[in-house]
């Protein structure tokens, strides 16, 4: 079964619109990533200052800014959801999405006010950081019934989304998918990223010879995967785990070696005929001698690659699915 992208929406500290983002990621445009001591330690971040659109009350039980972030995605694609729904139904219409930590600042922020005030805010609701929530905000704000639900797996959940997208469509259970992925800032994630001595000291510095840990950034990225033919054809997808550590990769890279070939035989490609490849790349010491490795097995020196986190700042849960976006375009 052949399977395209028909669309595609996405922002992050780099832009908030598909033409402006491009601009910026070919000049090599870091002024998305900036100081701040908002989280936590003050440290580098990759924060998007564009409006984000508003909530409207009646979804006030979603009402965070990692929803803020996935509704700015889809307005990008909203024409295109709209012909889908019209054509295929409401219930033929899924949404799996990933992400690492949801609305969990809206907690935070409770439990500051919470500190402050003895109580909690009225306004908030555990719905805000539940991991499923920016599914069913999706769902209920689009007027779906289909499948709607979320993928954690930390850095590949927006990746592993796509898969399981696919799957919903090959078991006839959808025509079509909103699949991506969204993370927005948070103190959880920098205190747990500095807690592991694992942000950078200044501007993260991908396979660099100098690089020291990374930057933490926020993004949205959104796709229309279906059966209607449409300019991208998703071809191959691999997974893996080495289940080697808990925060660090097994440094011979096997299991990643694994994932890219299982994707290239799932795409019924060779190694050669790839021109491009978008690296993980986190600028940490044990990621990126791995990953380097890794790709040097399978492909030698004979393919382009990069890291685009140098621009955006590692937007977690929604790393994949933004950077796919990156490739698309």
């Amino acid at each position: 079964m052949k399977l395209y992208l028909n669309d595609l929406g996405l922002l992050c500290a780099t832009g908030s619109s598909k033409s402006d983002l491009l601009k910026r990621l070919l000049m090599g445009d870091r002024s998305g990533l900036v100081l701040s001591d908002t989280f936590g330690p003050t440290t580098i971040v990759g924060q998007i200052t564009s409006e984000l659109p508003l909530i409207d009350t009646q979804y006030s039980l979603y009402q965070c800014r990692n929803n803020q972030l996935l509704l700015a995605a889809l307005s990008q694609i909203k024409a295109t959801v709209n012909k889908m729904t019209a054509k295929f139904g409401n219930d033929r219409i899924g949404i799996v999405l990933g992400t690492s930590t949801s609305g969990v600042r809206n907690t935070e922020l409770a439990l500051d006010y919470l500190t402050k005030h003895g109580k909690l805010p009225e306004q908030f609701h555990y719905k805000q950081q539940q991991m499923g929530a920016g599914a069913d905000f999706l769902s209920a704000y689009l007027g779906l019934t289909g499948p709607a639900y979320t993928i954690s797996t930390a850095c590949s959940s927006s990746g592993k989304a796509f898969a399981s997208a696919r799957r919903l469509i090959e078991l006839n259970l959808c025509d079509a998918v909103i699949v991506g992925g969204a993370d927005s800032l948070c103190s959880l994630t920098i205190n747990g990223f500095s807690a592991l001595e694992s942000l950078s000291t200044g501007y993260c510095k991908p396979f660099g010879l100098h690089r020291n840990g990374i930057n933490i950034g926020e993004a949205a990225s959104l796709f229309v995967l279906s059966i209607d033919a449409g300019p991208v054809q998703l071809l191959g997808i691999g997974s893996s785990s080495d289940a080697y550590h808990f925060s660090a990769p097994d440094p011979s890279g096997k299991l990643v070696v694994r994932a890219m070939q299982q994707a290239l035989t799932d795409a019924d490609k060779k190694a050669h005929e790839v021109d491009y490849l978008n690296l993980h790349g986190t600028a940490t010491l044990l990621n990126d001698a791995m990953e380097s490795k890794a790709v040097n097995q399978l492909f030698s020196d004979k393919v382009a690659a990069s890291s685009s986190k140098g621009m955006t700042g590692h937007t977690l849960g929604a790393a994949a699915a933004l950077e796919l976006g990156f490739c698309w375009m």
